[in-house]
């Protein structure tokens, strides 16, 4: 919502401004200069790239239209998932969640937390991470060290859009100058002619700088602003699980392994001891229910 916002008043505060100079916005509406930049822009994006990155591309800059999920009750529902996790593996034994694992949306423990496990990525980390404890042998600082590796793994996944549609708009001031020079060619064409229309096509060819510059900074480069912030939040999110995961593994109990994650949430978004206290003391009497 707010990137829509924003876009909003960056076109709104140049063309608002540019009629308060008693423009013409008539002279802005240039359907060839746009098509030469814009279709420039997508031609290298599709040279450089797979499909899979051009797909990962569009879902990123979808989100940053739709906005984050990962939210204060975003975290707040994950730790008590994690909390009726640790807490049905520390009284029943890790062997009691091997049927919940292997097919999360059908696992009762799962079943009041569709939202979160509906994210296979989510659901993946945390099911294979209980798989790994349920192997055993695995030392503590290892199972640690293999989150870790896992989460890099994924942020550099999420960089590599990111860095694609960058690079669209580091080049989109330059196919501004080539659309530019195109309106120039055609200008040197018209010499001779009436000065109005030779005023034109110099106009044509200067928008066309305009254009791409416009793109850069005022589009592109903010989208692809918003999709490192997206995917920063996401990595924190996954380091969260990570640090409650590796602290139930080392033997802690489940309030202290969820605390421990707790604590590893961004101020911003973390909730108060007392409000995860609050919600999983409100769980625990259906997570022992569900054990009986």
């Amino acid at each position: 919502m707010f990137s829509i916002i924003g876009i909003l008043v960056v076109f709104g505060a140049v063309v608002g401004g540019y009629l308060l100079e008693k423009g013409n916005l008539l002279v802005l509406l240039q359907p060839a200069e746009l098509l030469i930049i814009g279709g420039a822009a997508v031609g290298t994006l599709l040279i450089a790239n797979p499909p899979h990155i051009l797909s990962r591309i569009l879902k990123g800059i979808s989100a940053a239209f739709t906005g984050s999920k990962y939210d204060k009750s975003f975290f707040l529902k994950s730790l008590r998932m994690l909390y009726d996790l640790f807490d049905l593996a520390r009284r029943s034994g890790l062997p009691a969640l091997e049927a919940e694992i292997e097919d999360p949306g059908k696992g009762k423990t799962f079943a009041p937390h569709a939202a979160i496990i509906k994210d296979q990525h989510i659901a993946a980390f945390v099911c294979d991470s209980f798989r790994t404890m349920m192997l055993g042998g695995v030392d503590p600082f290892d199972f640690d060290q293999m989150l870790e590796r896992e989460i890099e793994v994924n942020q550099h996944e999420e960089s590599v859009p990111i860095a694609a549609l960058t690079t669209v708009a580091d080049a989109l001031p330059g196919l501004g100058i080539v659309a530019a020079v195109l309106g120039v060619v055609l200008t040197m064409g018209a010499l001779g002619g009436p000065p109005e229309e030779i005023g034109h096509k110099v106009a044509a060819a200067l928008v066309g700088t305009f254009l791409g510059i416009l793109l850069c900074y005022g589009l592109v480069g903010p989208l692809s602003s918003s999709m490192a912030k997206a995917a920063q939040t996401e990595h924190e999110y996954f380091h969260v699980l990570h640090v409650a995961m590796s602290a139930f593994n080392k033997g802690l109990a489940p309030i202290l392994a969820v605390e421990m994650g707790r604590r590893a949430i961004p101020r911003h978004n973390r909730p108060t001891f007392g409000e995860m206290e609050t919600l999983v003391r409100k769980r625990a009497p259906q997570a022992q229910a569900q054990a009986a």
